[in-house]
């Protein structure tokens, strides 16, 4: 167990409810407190990630910001569980889809992450290790985007290192998007796996939920402001899955 505060998060011992909302952007976390909470406090301000705790329909629930990529959430995630005792972190974001069947602001539930990442070395896991979400939270989320009339889709995402790939000399400039898009793998963000391998070290829960804001086969895209403020159909399914799991 860490002491509290941690070095990177000044909230005190429970401050943070038993699920915590992770965004990526502290923006999105602000928008989420403000527009869902009753009562918001702001509890952490540490590098300007904002977390924020209140209720939503009478459970206390928390939202923070992680940053990008797998080190930033590998970071925020591990206090959370081993400093502050949250049991359930769902990642609330954005990722860019690989299959045609999947539009501009579809939702993602990813059942699993693979990803290009050298975070499970960490671990000293003999082989290759398998990153998947909670099956409790996976089976809460599908209810909600059911209950909350949304167009989803279960499955694997892939969680890459870099945001800008550089295909220079690679055949067809695009290949491994399109390795990834022929073996079923639904989108691709840039932290559910470290977050899943973090969960299953500490024997925590965790899920990873995304709004798709780009479609890299496509083309398609959302600007930021649009990501930052109407990503709400997937933030009330994580807020419900919240609810669902208060007394587990």
């Amino acid at each position: 167990m860490l002491s509290t505060p941690t070095p990177h998060n000044s909230a005190k011992l429970g401050d943070f409810g038993k699920t915590v909302l992770m965004p990526g952007d502290p923006l999105r976390a602000k928008f989420i407190a403000e527009t869902f909470f009753e009562s918001p406090v702001l509890v952490n301000n540490v590098r300007g990630v904002q977390g924020y705790t209140g209720y939503y329909k009478g459970v206390k629930v928390s939202v923070m910001a992680s940053g990008m990529g797998m080190p930033a959430i590998g970071i925020y995630s591990h206090e959370l569980y081993n400093g502050y005792g949250v049991e359930n972190i769902i990642r609330v974001g954005s990722a860019g889809a690989l299959q045609e069947n999947i539009n501009l602001y579809d939702l993602v539930i990813g059942q699993g992450a693979c990803t290009d990442s050298n975070f499970a070395h960490q671990f000293h896991f003999p082989g290759t290790f398998a990153p998947i979400a909670s099956w409790e939270l996976v089976s809460e989320a599908v209810k909600a985007a059911e209950a909350n009339g949304a167009r989803y889709h279960v499955g694997n995402i892939n969680s890459s290192d870099a945001f800008y790939g550089d295909h220079e000399g690679v055949p067809e400039g695009l290949d491994s998007v399109y390795a990834l898009k022929k073996m079923g793998v639904m989108a691709v963000e840039m932290e559910a796996a470290a977050l899943y391998m973090n969960a299953a070290r500490y024997g925590k829960r965790a899920l990873c939920i995304c709004t798709i804001s780009d479609h890299i086969i496509k083309g398609d895209a959302t600007t930021a402001e649009e990501r930052q403020n109407s990503f709400t159909t997937m933030m009330k399914v994580a807020l419900d899955v919240a609810v669902a799991m208060e007394n587990r």
